[in-house]
């Protein structure tokens, strides 16, 4: 199933949790807040849920399936879908499916004091995964919704209500302050742990911003009196001719065997011990390593900071005691809806961040990024969000502003996409999302912030 497919089919299905609800519950709201695992998360706004309760709206929503309903749409002139359910228009930026009768697979979790709607794998339409809760990643989203009730914020026509009163600055300030706050209280639970811990390993999904991530922190850690060093891990990939092969034949970059397992094992160990090593450096025009490493020894006060997909895999480095490692993990989990039951998607916002910074730093068209990103998500899913647990902190990097701010850039690239192209409607839908957010000067975005990654700027070399 594409992405795109799955984006609908998620829209349907949400579309008919909305119907079922308001049947169940008419005195009720239902509110869609956040992605979480391969579902969302819902409740009611002014009570709990009952594991019954959950029980008797799943049983409703698969009658709604088995009895084959149509779900009609009509498409308006800015590309937004106006869905009627019972009389009551609902908004949906993606066209959902003509019927319910295709929409066999889904589960509903009582997670109080609301439910998760599960949906199928997006690699495997026909399984739902096992639910596993994801504590970590749920105190994440309830850390920023706290902040946001704080700033009387819940929904972008608050963040352009800001902006239309030429009160941009004190928006990004917040929304960096915020970002700042956390760094700072990441790096004071390294400095609390400095006897223990050597080597700090950071993961996320492409375009969550890992790399000034890194930055700003080993500055803090600074700021703490520690000396961090980095090593990468693209420097430890095997020689092109030992890179493993995907299910297509062409070379999978992605896989944890692409890298020197060994290698990258001893020389932590070595290095922890307090001794020298020779890293290596990876030539990527000729697929080897380069005839001459760089030495490398930790002192007392040094630590290692290591960035990338694996990062958080038992399997990197199975020989490094798990006290001497600090895991974090970062991704951009965006939490302004559009409204109540529209939720804006995380997987989008990082695709707007990844569209924006391959053209400006990569030279690489929008028509390529969209091409490759049901593969880069197949990738995540195998590689990353399966270990996002083993994080000892976690790092949301979105802004509250940050497509307010990308939305000229974005703009400017997905108009390019043709109509005969196979992504076009990726674009459409992209293009609507970015409809909803008011345009910002960019200029007075600070040089550290994350989002300078993307768009440029950044006083980090990125």
């Amino acid at each position: 199933m594409s992405d795109y497919t799955n984006r609908r089919y998620r829209q349907s299905l949400t579309l008919g949790l909305i119907e079922v609800v308001k049947e169940l519950f008419p005195k009720e709201q239902l509110k869609i807040t956040h992605s979480i695992l391969d579902g969302v998360y819902c409740e009611l706004e002014d009570s709990l849920l009952s594991s019954r309760e959950v029980q008797k709206i799943e049983d409703h929503l698969k009658k709604w399936v088995s009895d084959d309903q149509p779900i009609s749409f009509e498409s308006e002139s800015r590309h937004l879908f106006n869905c009627s359910l019972k009389n009551q228009d609902v908004c949906t930026i993606y066209p959902p499916f003509e019927r319910s009768g295709t929409l066999k697979y889904f589960q509903l979790i009582h997670y109080p004091p609301g439910f998760i709607l599960h949906f199928p794998n997006a690699n495997h339409p026909e399984l739902i995964s096992p639910f596993v809760p994801p504590e970590k990643l749920s105190a994440t989203f309830s850390e920023t919704q706290r902040w946001l009730e704080n700033l009387h914020l819940s929904i972008v026509q608050d963040v352009n209500t800001i902006i239309s009163e030429n009160n941009s600055s004190d928006l990004i300030c917040l929304a960096e302050a915020l970002h700042e706050k956390k760094i700072s209280s990441i790096a004071d639970k390294i400095f609390e742990q400095k006897r223990n811990v050597r080597v700090i390993l950071i993961s996320g999904p492409t375009s969550s911003g890992k790399t000034t991530f890194a930055q700003r922190l080993s500055t803090q850690l600074r700021v703490n009196g520690l000396r961090p060093v980095a090593l990468s891990l693209d420097n430890y990939f095997l020689p092109r001719e030992k890179t493993p092969l995907d299910a297509f034949g062409q070379y999978d970059f992605e896989s944890l065997e692409a890298l020197d397992l060994p290698l990258l094992a001893t020389h932590l160990n070595t290095l922890i011990s307090g001794a020298e090593v020779e890293t290596p450096i990876f030539d990527f025009v000729c697929g080897g390593r380069c005839p001459v490493g760089k030495p490398l020894r930790l002192d007392s006060n040094e630590i290692l900071v290591i960035e990338g997909i694996h990062a958080l895999n038992p399997r990197l480095v199975p020989s490094l005691d798990r006290n001497q490692m600090f895991k974090i993990y970062v991704s951009a989990l965006f939490q302004l809806n559009l409204d109540v039951y529209n939720k804006v998607s995380t997987t989008d916002v990082r695709l707007i961040r990844r569209l924006v910074r391959d053209n400006q730093f990569r030279g690489i068209a929008p028509e390529r990024t969209l091409t490759q990103w049901d593969s880069v998500r197949r990738g995540e899913n195998h590689n990353i969000f399966p270990y996002q647990e083993e994080a000892d902190v976690m790092f949301n990097s979105s802004l509250l502003y940050e497509l307010n701010a990308l939305r000229p850039y974005a703009e400017e690239l997905l108009n390019t996409i043709p109509t005969e192209s196979f992504n076009y409607k990726t674009a459409i839908h992209l293009l609507t999302l970015l409809s909803f957010f008011n345009p910002l000067d960019t200029s007075i975005v600070p040089f550290n912030s994350i989002l300078r990654e993307f768009m440029g700027g950044s006083a980090y070399k990125v």
